[in-house]
């Protein structure tokens, strides 16, 4: 049975197995490269497919290939295709921007991962490390806002009667522009 002739479900199972006809005669016969390409590209993601499992729009990731985030190799009807490791690599931007980080913070890190094959765990290990400063330095800022929020935060509102004690007549300006207080 050629790749072409078996059900779309079954075509990994062929290939694996070695059931594929290797470049046989007339239509229906493929060479193990032609049919390795088709596998490989029955197993990549369309846009609309990432976008669905990684709750991402897909302008979103468009923009994100044009950062070169997250890359895509085209089909040849120009259609983007994502390997299967592209949606971890979402899943990271997604939760490093939740965190405060910006997409030229993430672009930094993200290219110190290899290209050639799949990020490893100690890959992530590596990069999580690189980044514990600063989510160190976020998570004291966090803390800060939750812990000052209901006093003076030296902002300039001056609307708070603890404003009145910890912020008199705005002195607090002199700092600089924004809630001063809450700044290590």
């Amino acid at each position: 049975m050629a790749l072409v002739d078996a059900p779309l479900d079954l075509a990994p199972a062929i290939v694996a197995t070695g059931v594929l006809a290797t470049g046989g005669s007339g239509a229906h016969g493929l060479s193990r490269r032609a049919s390795a390409a088709r596998t490989a590209s029955m197993s990549a993601l369309s846009i609309g497919q990432v976008a669905e499992r990684s709750g991402v729009a897909p302008s979103a990731l468009r923009y994100w290939e044009e950062l070169g985030l997250i890359s895509s190799i085209r089909t040849a009807g120009n259609q983007r295709r994502y390997e299967r490791a592209t949606i971890r690599r979402i899943a990271f931007i997604r939760a490093a921007q939740r965190v405060g980080l910006t997409l030229e913070e993430i672009g930094t890190a993200l290219a110190g991962l290899p290209q050639e094959r799949t990020p490893t765990a100690r890959d992530w290990a590596r990069l999580s490390r690189a980044w514990r400063g600063r989510l160190d330095e976020q998570i004291g800022r966090l803390e800060r806002l939750r812990d000052q929020l209901d006093s003076c935060i030296g902002c300039g509102c001056l609307s708070l009667s603890a404003c009145a004690l910890n912020n008199p007549d705005d002195r607090l300006a002199e700092r600089g522009p924004g809630a001063v207080l809450l700044e290590p």
